[in-house]
């Protein structure tokens, strides 16, 4: 399955011009000597983080991107134009990774940040260049040089400040359409999310986060299993991940609920460590949906047995996303969680400020 997220490209730069022989050619002036120019220098290929962009769904249907070739030089010392470089546009926290020896060649993490991609060629010289005292009238020039040729994949790592982790089907789509204004899919059936959404969480004027949906992982994630570590890679920029968990699977009993629950937590947390071992310090909060599905006292019991079990210390939530239940408090809290997390950080730089006595 090929996902918009992540697309192969081939960019190749513009050859430089050729560098021209000619001699000058003038009434009265019957030895004029070389005046052969230089050849123009071939186009290169840049990328642009554009933040108006949030899919590479554009490169499913152009693949190929070519510069400009540069111009021969020309008689009376006159030189080739050089070739008019290319631009591409992609989406901000596009990795850029060749193709050919699996190194990533650059990360654009901010609007307007620009990468050069595929050098343009040289242009040749003329022979203007080649003149000596022994050699008068050099018939000598030299090609333009190859602009470079190169297959790139890009890939799209959403920057968002929350990552929704969670199986298939867990509600994580019905949770960001409950605090936000995105309109994910919905349905009763596994990988509904086959693309990552991202919703603005807007808890007041001036005070928003923004929310990723990444589809359902499932046990063998790391190794490509369902979706695969294509959205694992997605969580590894968030500042904070939302551990998504249905309160109320189809068991007979309540202790095989409460097993396959935790079952749940534990699967998700061996493909994190798997993948990348630094995605289980992240912080991490869990939110047990579903609850309205459950009687009141079922659904306490059921809660504190799963979080005795998990040996849970971090923030935890009873919420039902369907009928909004307790999903705006979660929202608060997240923000709260943030500006606790940027006043620490403005402290921490003010305090390593070297003391002035003009402060």
């Amino acid at each position: 399955m090929k996902l918009v997220d992540e697309a192969d490209i081939r960019v190749i730069a513009g050859n430089g011009g050729n560098g021209c022989v000619s001699f000058r050619r003038e009434k009265f002036i019957p030895l004029g000597g070389p005046d052969g120019g230089d050849g123009g220098n071939g186009g290169s290929v840049y990328l642009v983080a554009d933040e108006n962009l949030n899919t590479l769904v554009d490169f499913r249907h152009q693949r190929l991107f070519r510069a400009q070739r540069g111009e021969n030089g020309m008689g009376r010392q006159m030189y080739g134009k050089a070739g008019e470089d290319v631009t591409i546009r992609v989406p901000v926290g596009t990795v850029i990774i060749s193709i050919d020896t699996q190194e990533i060649i650059g990360d654009l993490t901010e609007h307007g940040q620009s990468l050069l991609v595929a050098q343009g060629g040289e242009g040749g010289r003329g022979n203007i260049h080649f003149k000596s005292s022994t050699n008068r009238a050099p018939r000598q020039a030299t090609p333009g040089s190859v602009g470079d040729d190169r297959e790139l994949r890009l890939e799209l790592k959403l920057l968002a400040d929350v990552g929704l982790l969670g199986f298939p089907n867990a509600g994580k789509s019905t949770f960001i359409r409950a605090v936000s204004a995105a309109t994910p899919r919905v349905a009763d059936y596994p990988f509904t999310t086959l693309y990552p959404n991202l919703g603005v969480v807007r808890v007041e004027q001036d005070r928003s986060f923004v929310l990723a949906d990444i589809p359902g992982l499932i046990e063998g994630a790391a190794d490509g299993a369902g979706l695969g570590v294509q959205f694992l890679k997605h969580v590894q920029r968030n500042r904070l991940l939302l551990h998504v968990v249905d309160m109320a699977p189809m068991c007979d009993d309540e202790d095989d609920a409460i097993a396959h629950i935790v079952a749940e937590v534990r699967t998700i947390e061996q493909e994190m460590a798997r993948f990348d071992a630094e995605l289980l310090e992240r912080p991490r909060w869990l939110l047990l949906n579903k609850g309205d599905l459950l009687d009141a006292d079922v659904r306490e019991s059921r809660a504190q047995a799963v979080l005795s079990a998990l040996q849970w210390k971090a923030p935890w939530f009873l919420i039902s996303a369907l009928s909004h239940e307790g999903t705006w408090i979660v929202a608060q809290k997240v923000m709260a969680f943030f500006d606790a997390q940027k006043a620490a950080q403005s402290l921490e730089i003010e305090e390593s400020r070297p003391w002035s006595p003009l402060d």
